[in-house]
């Protein structure tokens, strides 16, 4: 359950995080308000998953692959560039969660 919850709190977060630079810093209401429900969702769900997941580990998965997921949106969808640095940083993220998890994550 709780890593359910922690999926549904880092695809909210990847969702607020879009649409906030879709918002044009808060000057376009439907993007601003899906940012804010979004965050609003994103923090319930992580709160709730802290309840059966151990606090650092959680932080770490929500963080990370939040963080990676935005960035290769970002270069799909909105045009950021992807170079080297930026892909070894995206893989290390994803060796670090994995790692946490193989350590015995609960």
């Amino acid at each position: 359950m709780g890593y359910g919850l922690l999926a549904g709190a880092i695809a909210a977060e990847i969702i607020a995080t879009t649409s906030m630079k879709y918002s044009d810093g808060f000057s376009r209401f439907w993007p601003s308000l899906i940012t804010g429900v979004g965050y609003l969702v994103t923090f319930a769900l992580l709160a709730r998953a802290l309840k059966t997941l151990q606090v650092g580990t959680a932080y770490a998965i929500w963080s990370g692959v939040g963080t990676a997921a935005v960035a290769v949106i970002g270069f799909l969808f909105l045009g950021e560039n992807l170079n080297a640095a930026k892909i070894t940083g995206i893989v290390l993220i994803i060796v670090g969660v994995a790692v946490l998890n193989l350590g015995g994550a609960h």
